[in-house]
């Protein structure tokens, strides 16, 4: 399928985008590294895109075939016309199904930041269990406090607008002081790979505002303690150390249950680890690599 070749004659070491069907809607993903090399698929947070990997994947690009989905109604991914059937858990994780076996790839690891660590779980119970060597979850459990649930509800599906992509960049740095350090170059390329035009030309966030339905319609998608129990796949849990949505209590169940995840707290951020300084990157790649 033409779609769903990343780029083979292209420099491996750049970065490709591939276009591919995906249960009627076309899913947009950056695909790092030889076609050749293990696979691992970088899943990306609820409101936010694949290009938030880019500094990891590229780092991780030598030894494995990176594959940074865009979740349908995120980035350059197709918005659904159906957001209350389409937007939650159970169809994403057939996305993911369709995604990688689109891509022909049989054993994969996952590495998911908050709702792509929860996707993570529910694929590696469901539609890719079994296929799932190992799993990195990045600051979210198999429950979600209410709180942080009650405050995304409230933001995600009113993104604001603003005049220029500086305005936006700088709304960056407000909401997502938790993500930990980054340089001015980082909070750049974070606006510009997430904004989009809006017909009255100014700019607001990279994503489908109906997202948010998932959590009115579908409330109990983030309750997945029978799925996390299902998991076999040697997994680790990194914990933003000030995280006020992966709890130290939950993170201690998730070490004792399941697969009895290695927890490592994670210094200097809270929700949720950006994974784009060389001592985060190099817990992922250890992780990976054993």
């Amino acid at each position: 399928m033409p779609a769903a070749t990343p780029g083979c004659h292209l420099d491996a070491r750049q970065p490709r985008s591939i276009y591919l069907p995906v249960m009627g809607l076309e899913m947009h993903a950056v695909a790092w590294g030889s076609p050749g090399a293990p696979p691992l698929i970088m899943w990306h947070g609820l409101a936010r895109s694949g290009r938030d990997f880019d500094e990891i994947a590229a780092a991780l690009s030598d030894r494995w075939f990176v594959v940074c989905p865009d979740t349908i109604g995120r980035g350059l991914s197709q918005w659904s016309s159906a957001p209350d059937r389409d937007y939650c858990l159970a169809v994403y994780a057939e996305t993911a199904r369709a995604l990688v076996d689109g891509l022909g790839l049989g054993t994969v690891d996952w590495l998911g930041t908050s709702m792509g660590g929860a996707l993570g779980i529910r694929v590696a119970a469901t539609t890719l269990a079994g296929r799932i060597r190992r799993l990195v979850i990045n600051d979210i459990g198999p429950t979600f406090p209410q709180a942080p649930y009650e405050r995304i509800k409230a933001y995600v599906g009113s993104p604001p607008e603003f005049a220029t992509l500086g305005e936006l960049e700088a709304y960056f740095k407000t909401i997502y002081v938790p993500f930990g350090a980054h340089t001015e170059a980082q909070w750049r390329h974070m606006a510009e790979t997430s904004f989009r035009r809006l017909p009255n030309g100014k700019v607001t966030t990279h994503y489908d505002p109906a997202i948010v339905r998932q959590l009115f319609v579908h409330p109990d998608d983030y309750e997945q303690w029978p799925h996390y129990d299902r998991v076999t796949a040697p997994t680790l849990v990194l914990r933003g150390v000030t995280s006020d949505l992966l709890l130290p209590e939950i993170a201690s169940e998730m070490a004792r249950r399941g697969p009895k995840a290695r927890i490592v707290e994670v210094r200097g951020c809270g929700h949720a680890p950006a994974l784009n300084v060389p001592d985060q990157i190099a817990l992922v790649r250890d992780f990976i690599a054993g």
